[in-house]
């Protein structure tokens, strides 16, 4: 294996541990502490997500820095924005701080891992190795999961001791990053980067950000507030989740490389849109457990379909005018869907609040039926 591409995986896999930690706690611990009501989770997402708004802006003025040094800088703020979340979280106002600084590392190094994973590939091959990537990270997730689900419910700790775990693999994270070189990129690369002819990557960079966040947002609080799910349920489902992205991800590279991205992506929105229904509508099945049966299939489902932003990524990578476009433009993609992530939940918290639960989904389903009308157009 290129020594690089071994360095790659290392810190990659760390931050999937991180990432599943995380990301099976968060929704939980604001519940716990803070007892926040639907409306009020979908504003704390502004803050929450604005760094990743900004992370062109923070990639342009990092030009002059390689990509791998920059996958260090944002896997040491990862794991501060951990510790101080562990530390001082329980305060209102250190919690944004802290939640912000982990939020700049882990948006900051979504451009950069696609940018450096193609770079690592061949060029007929580019969705394997993403595939591969995103394969390694998901395993790591099981590590992230079993942490959580033994630290909360055998041993009874409190979410600092899992936010101390995730941030020591963030830390030795980026300690792998930091030696590594790309052979045959070169440092100099644009600042920024707007082409019309990436036009169709840039809007389905956008729906791609408003199906996201409604479902990282009201998915989970589906569970945690109608069903009243522990934080180590989601720990379970995450296991499940990473235990099929091991084989799925890979594969879903190879397919992209096969099929092409227009065909992963038509289906890929006809997927969301059924997971829409079984959210929004999972509760007016009578039976308590077919519902919950219902919605941990919706909730593992929808995290594997995640790994299909490979797609879009080697869609780019294929219509590039220069190699040098690709982290740029990945960047500028990262903040364009981040432009209506950072609304897309509070509006949908109001929905809940107004009109039911059931019409943030019904909303969620009409951008699946857009992401299908523009996945039809993609031509490579």
């Amino acid at each position: 294996m290129n020594p690089q591409l071994r360095l790659f995986l290392a810190g990659i896999f760390l931050l999937g541990i991180t990432n599943g930690i995380f990301e099976t706690t968060f929704n939980n611990f604001l519940h716990d502490r803070f007892d926040l009501a639907a409306d009020a989770r979908g504003l704390l997402e502004f803050p929450r997500e604005l760094p990743g708004f900004l992370t062109a802006l923070f990639a342009g003025l990092l030009f002059f820095l390689s990509e791998t040094f920059i996958a260090a800088v944002c896997a040491f703020a990862v794991a501060a924005g951990m510790v101080g979340l562990g530390i001082w979280g329980t305060g209102w106002n250190a919690m944004l701080a802290f939640m912000v600084i982990w939020s700049v590392g882990t948006h900051l190094i979504m451009p950069v891992q696609a940018s450096v994973a193609m770079a690592l590939a061949d060029e007929n091959r580019r969705g394997r190795r993403l595939g591969q990537v995103q394969g390694v990270g998901v395993a790591a997730a099981i590590v992230g999961c079993s942490v959580v689900w033994i630290t909360l419910r055998y041993l009874k700790a409190d979410y600092r001791i899992t936010f101390f775990a995730g941030a020591a693999a963030a830390l030795l994270a980026g300690l792998f990053f930091l030696p590594m070189r790309l052979p045959g990129v070169h440092l100099k690369r644009p600042k920024f980067v707007w082409n019309r002819r990436y036009w169709l990557f840039y809007v389905l960079a956008f729906l791609f950000g408003a199906r996201k966040q409604i479902f990282i947002t009201f998915g989970p609080w589906v569970l945690v507030k109608i069903f009243r799910q522990q934080a180590y349920v989601f720990a379970q489902l995450w296991i499940a989740a990473a235990l099929l992205g091991v084989f799925f991800q890979p594969a879903l590279g190879r397919i992209i490389d096969r099929y092409g991205e227009r065909k992963v992506l038509i289906a890929d929105s006809l997927f969301i849109f059924a997971i829409c229904m079984g959210y929004g509508f999972s509760s007016l099945i009578g039976n308590r457990q077919a519902a919950l049966g219902l919605l941990f299939a919706c909730y593992v489902f929808d995290q594997l379909l995640f790994g299909v932003n490979m797609a879009r990524n080697t869609y780019l990578a294929k219509i590039a005018v220069r190699r040098e476009d690709v982290a740029p433009t990945l960047s500028m993609g990262v903040t364009i869907n981040h432009a209506v992530s950072m609304s897309v939940p509070a509006l949908g918290g109001l929905l809940w609040v107004r009109f039911g639960h059931g019409t943030v989904f019904l909303a969620a389903a009409v951008v699946a039926l857009l992401m299908l009308v523009f996945s039809s157009r993609v031509r490579c």
